[in-house]
């Protein structure tokens, strides 16, 4: 198969289009002129390895894609993309556990670019509690197991402020970053039944500051809200497409259920999710 690869003007006019910026104001950004800017966009001038840097971090376009600006206009990538594996990641492989061990007895995951399952804690348990065996085999996608009918959806309470929550998110990171992979999926996640009506705006109710995923979990119902967090100045690809969601109960009796559990010593879930760290 012969990959086209374009050419890198037209690449950066679709950052820029996609960010929208118009060429006055990267060009003011970048500080560069916009007469020197408008040549590059149409081919007629090229850009240096430094311009191209400098452009995509204006654009704040994900390094993934910078690399693939430098290839275009026919330099050899800045950004390497190690495996999680790799020992020049060992800290930061540290540093996750830390997180996830750390949050016990709160369910907290790791996951990629694409929502795959990196590394989760014992606790993430009482969410995918019941899904089908397909869908937590690695690479588990997240989402999918979030959404799909066989995943954790029929124990959520409230399925369709929690899909439009999910749904959003995905679409904010469609838009950001124009992967194809990511486009798929927000299709297929859209195409999924769901018991609910899906808002398209979701309108705060009186004392609401966040959208709780309700689920059930024998007889308990429980509440979380969830926080994610990234890598700060990341230079890595691997690295800067890594990000962490943690759960917290949004109620004293989901908070007290499962420290009760974790006090017992006993599981949480029936299982353990299969991760993929390498």
């Amino acid at each position: 198969m012969t990959t086209i690869q374009r050419p890198v003007g037209e690449l950066l006019r679709q950052w820029r289009e996609r960010r929208r910026l118009s060429q006055l104001d990267l060009a003011l950004s970048a500080e560069i002129s916009t007469r020197h800017l408008s040549f590059v966009e149409t081919g007629r001038a090229n850009p240096s390895r430094e311009m191209v840097l400098r452009l995509g971090e204006q654009l704040d376009v994900p390094l993934r894609e910078r690399n693939q600006l430098l290839l275009a206009a026919g330099y050899a990538p800045a950004y390497q993309e190690r495996k999680l594996g790799d020992p020049g990641l060992g800290a930061v492989r540290a540093a996750v556990r830390q997180v996830l061990a750390g949050h016990e007895p709160y369910p907290a995951v790791v996951v990629d670019r694409g929502w795959n399952l990196v590394d989760a804690n014992n606790s993430i348990a009482v969410l995918t509690e019941g899904a089908a065996p397909e869908l937590l085999a690695p690479p588990a996608n997240v989402l999918r197991l979030a959404l799909h009918p066989d995943g954790i959806s029929p124990r959520v309470l409230n399925p369709g402020e929690w899909r439009a929550d999910l749904l959003a998110r995905l679409r904010r990171q469609v838009e950001s970053t124009a992967d194809a992979e990511l486009a798929g999926l927000l299709a297929e996640m859209r195409a999924y039944p769901c018991a609910e009506e899906v808002p398209d705006v979701e309108i705060p109710g009186r004392g609401d500051i966040f959208v709780p995923l309700r689920i059930r979990h024998g007889e308990a119902e429980l509440s979380f809200f969830s926080t994610i967090a990234t890598f700060g100045t990341p230079l890595d690809v691997t690295l800067s497409e890594l990000a962490i969601e943690s759960f917290y109960p949004a109620d004293e009796a989901t908070g007290a259920y499962l420290r009760q559990q974790a006090a017992a010593g006993g599981s949480i879930g029936t299982g353990q999710t299969e991760t993929a760290t390498t």
